[in-house]
């Protein structure tokens, strides 16, 4: 459970351009190495499913992912900092992981930095264990940080409705 109640209950829709200003502010608030606008427009474009959770009239944040060859791949799971402790990232989560298993996946994958133990921690609660790492996979103020990669094992999981 989250140490801050969430204040309203939160919708989750799909992303188009017309987010792209806010994902942007989101995006370069949360990280010091944030991903570029034409990361996010390519992400669109091909077809990746591009989540983003909405309080009231507000995006707070955003999930990237990809499925393939019975795999999925979270490749961005993104709280404006504002809006972060409330519980949304685990929504968040859990919607992505949902998508997974009814595109029939049987597994879901993702990268985090070392640096991010909340994000850690959060997936980890989730049921995600350390399968791996990526040497120098994320840019850094001193060069470059190792990734860890994490893995969920669907096969068990309940699809959504």
């Amino acid at each position: 459970m989250s140490a801050n109640p969430r204040p309203f209950d939160p919708e989750i829709r799909v992303l188009t351009l017309n987010d792209l200003d806010r994902i942007i502010k989101i995006e370069h608030s949360a990280y010091p190495f944030p991903w570029s606008r034409g990361i996010f427009v390519d992400c669109m474009r091909v077809g990746y499913d591009c989540w983003g959770l909405q309080v009231r009239d507000l995006l707070v944040a955003y999930a990237i992912q990809t499925h393939a060859a019975g795999e999925s791949h979270l490749l961005n799971l993104c709280v404006d900092p504002e809006w972060q402790r409330a519980g949304y990232g685990s929504i968040l989560l859990e919607h992505a992981i949902c998508q997974a298993a009814v595109k029939r996946c049987t597994s879901m994958f993702l990268e985090v930095r070392p640096s991010n133990p909340a994000a850690i921690r959060l997936y980890k609660t989730r049921g995600f264990v350390v399968v791996g790492e990526r040497r120098n996979y994320y840019r850094a103020e001193k060069g470059r940080e190792t990734a860890i990669v994490m893995r969920l094992e669907l096969d068990q999981q309940i699809a959504a409705p």
